[in-house]
């Protein structure tokens, strides 16, 4: 039974690939897709400031739900060891609380670090995680 199907050699494969003849097939396989640019709130309440030092432009956060007596959406960003760097700012929270409460996976990705005297501004941006 022929199920329509053809064998593609891996070199014929790179070449389509390459000059983009699969248009939007290759959509689905997209591993990130970008929601938001937002920045990092709370920076300036840590109880490890110093963990803002180690941070570098391009560094992959996650963020995680939280139980938050002051805002019911709250959003922690944490570093790859799992230190908490901030918050999604309280303003941005709310639509990705709800993602993420449905069982969709975010992360952020720090686009730049802004030092000024005591305060570091860091602007992420939010992905959604397709799986």
């Amino acid at each position: 039974m022929d199920s329509g199907l053809s064998k593609i050699e891996k070199n014929e494969l790179k070449r389509i690939v390459a000059q983009d003849e699969l248009g939007s097939v290759l959509q689905p396989l997209i591993k990130e897709i970008h929601l938001f640019d937002s920045f990092v709130a709370g920076t300036t309440h840590l109880d490890s400031p110093e963990v803002l030092d180690t941070l570098q432009e391009g560094e992959m956060l996650f963020l995680e739900r939280e139980q938050n007596k002051f805002d019911s959406n709250a959003i922690r960003i944490m570093t790859e060891k799992r230190v908490k760097i901030g918050y999604v700012p309280e303003k941005d929270n709310i639509i990705f609380a709800r993602l993420m409460d449905a069982g969709k996976m975010l992360r952020a990705r720090i686009r730049s670090i802004e030092k000024r005297h005591d305060f570091s501004k860091i602007s992420i941006g939010i992905y959604l995680v397709d799986v």
